[in-house]
């Protein structure tokens, strides 16, 4: 008696999942302020963007940071450069690379000049 119990119980149980499991179908309208949809864009866009750089010179001395910002200048145009402090130095950092290749081409142009420039992501203040 006990296992005709239990075969009545899993087929019991087997039908109910059958008959939950089945799709359901419908339509869903959303009405939402169009801005919402750029706000949710922008944000991602920020979450995810990386950004490279390439550090060309570090000093303690502002007037040598600010000389080699302007020789940088001189000799390559291209790409944006800041002197950034960064205890207990500053530095000369150029671009805004949004992709490591990117990033990799202009190295490979700027270490003609600056064999000690290196490519690093800075740090966010997430």
């Amino acid at each position: 008696m006990k296992l005709k119990n239990k075969t009545f119980v899993l087929a019991l149980t087997g039908l109910s999942l059958c008959f939950s499991l089945q799709a359901q179908e419908g339509v869903v309208n959303v009405s939402q302020d169009g801005d919402i949809a750029k706000l949710l864009e922008f944000k991602k866009d920020i979450k995810t963007a990386k950004v490279y750089r390439i550090q060309v010179y570090q000093n303690v001395d502002i007037d040598k940071a600010k000389r080699e910002k302007a020789n940088f200048l001189n000799a390559y145009d291209e790409w944006p450069v800041e002197i950034v402090w960064n205890t207990p130095n500053y530095k000369v950092w150029v671009g805004n690379f949004t992709t490591r290749l990117e990033a990799d081409r202009a190295w490979a142009k700027i270490k003609e000049k600056y064999m000690y420039a290196i490519i690093f992501q800075p740090k966010t203040n997430d």
